[in-house]
């Protein structure tokens, strides 16, 4: 079917020039697998799971059927004193896929939602042990940990913040670890340890004391995948420890099986004492999210209330949606089942062996990946973001799907992708950025 522009007028879209899109509309109708179809007919290979969601594939129908029967049955719990059994049973899942001694779990509706509730939780988790003080934030710079306003207060994305002048006080930034001398690594690059030293530097400045908690990506997703440099992670997880200062990973995209494992605090080996989590929780069915928080962290604020008392103010009304739960839940079967984490750990090499083979095309500037998640950056035109944007808009065309921020391309597949996926994926890339 074809669309006018002026059909599509009423829809504010998000994170989207307006106007370029709908005088020319990239609109999609169906999805299985991992393809997208057009509203002209066209087929479009998935190559970064929706927006990092889909992970299974789409249109799956155990998770379709799971969200019938679940609103056929009940449609909405009020999650204010009162619950539904799915919403138990999926926090048990989760915390069994979690790090020890991370196994409590708060559901929200976004990534966006659970890192504004994981900062509430920071919070109070300090008041409830006589620290109120610790009300700083150390984020990095290039970070995006979603759009309410903890989120945009701590982005390093400058284009997410200048309209917004209203945010959080009390928020100071990193640097980011992309380095020159790094072009081209994969997997963990060598330099940049150093980097983490930001954070002691902030301890020396402000006090290590008036710090309630750093928030890290594991790897640094929607700014172009970068990969932790050796000995980084580990480096700020000891200053927090020094310090009494929380550490939080944003695992909003790495989570579930992107980089191999359950979540990328196990394939670092780095353990936070919280985790927020969302896209592939239900496979991009349902909007859910999450706050996974360690034991100490739960007992410290519910123990320290008074007995029948509310220990925590805060909530969402679609908080564990009924709906959500079922869609969590079946995608938690399918993941199992097919074994997908593992998939994505066996895929990974092949993977990065084709888009890294990408590196002779003139107008790649960089490549960095591991494991099922690649970025690569393009020699910017006199406009900045220019040229990526021309090059989504002729991928499409040319029928791939990739994600991109500004210049830089991101790709993340799902992981029932096969090799001939992957070869078509990059023999559609080499073919655009070499005409481009």
């Amino acid at each position: 079917m074809q669309y006018q522009a002026n059909t599509l007028e009423h829809h504010w879209m998000p994170f989207t020039a307006n106007r370029d899109f709908k005088a020319e509309p990239r609109l999609l109708v169906r999805a299985e697998g991992v393809h997208y179809w057009d509203h002209k007919g066209g087929q479009i290979l998935d190559g970064s799971s929706g927006l990092f969601c889909c992970a299974a594939g789409h249109a799956r129908p155990e998770i379709a059927d799971a969200v019938a029967r679940q609103l056929r049955e009940m449609e909405y719990c009020p999650p204010f004193q009162l619950a539904h059994p799915a919403g138990f049973e999926l926090a048990r899942r989760i915390a069994g896929l979690t790090p020890e001694p991370i196994n409590h779990v708060f559901f929200v509706n976004s990534g966006s939602e659970a890192v504004d509730t994981a900062l509430k939780i920071a919070m109070a988790y300090h008041r409830a042990r006589g620290e109120g003080q610790r009300q700083r934030y150390v984020s990095r710079e290039k970070a995006y940990h979603g759009v309410n306003i903890g989120g945009t207060s701590l982005s390093g994305l400058m284009k997410n913040r200048e309209a917004f002048g209203c945010v959080m006080p009390g928020v100071v930034h990193m640097r980011h670890t992309w380095l020159e001398e790094n072009r081209f690594t994969r997997g963990q690059p060598q330099h940049g340890v150093e980097l983490a030293e930001d954070l002691q530097r902030f301890v020396d400045n402000y006090g290590g004391s008036t710090i309630a908690a750093c928030i890290l990506e594991p790897i640094a997703g929607s700014c172009g995948i970068l990969v932790p440099p050796k000995g980084y992670l580990e480096r700020v997880r000891e200053i927090c420890d020094a310090n009494g200062i929380l550490l939080i990973f944003d695992e909003v995209i790495c989570g579930f099986g992107r980089t191999g494992k359950a979540f990328a605090s196990q394939s670092f080996n780095v353990t936070p004492d919280m985790m927020t989590v969302a896209k592939a929780l239900t496979n991009g069915a349902q909007p859910m999210g999450a706050v996974a928080v360690k034991d100490e962290i739960y007992d410290t604020i519910i123990d320290t209330a008074p007995e029948g008392a509310i220990e925590l103010f805060h909530g969402y009304t679609y908080s564990a949606h009924p709906a959500a739960c079922a869609a969590g839940l079946a995608s938690l079967d399918i993941y199992k089942k097919e074994s997908l984490f593992e998939r994505a750990a066996e895929l990974s090499p092949y993977f990065l062996d084709a888009v890294f083979g990408l590196q002779d095309i003139d107008l790649i500037t960089d490549i960095r990946g591991y494991g099922l998640i690649a970025g690569f950056d393009l020699a910017p035109s006199p406009a900045p973001g220019g040229r990526g944007i021309q090059v989504q808009k002729a991928l499409f065309q040319a029928g791939l799907h990739i994600k991109f921020t500004g210049d830089t391309g991101i790709i993340a597949p799902p992981f029932i992708m096969e090799k001939k996926d992957i070869d078509r994926l990059t023999e559609i890339l080499r073919k655009i950025l070499s005409e481009v």
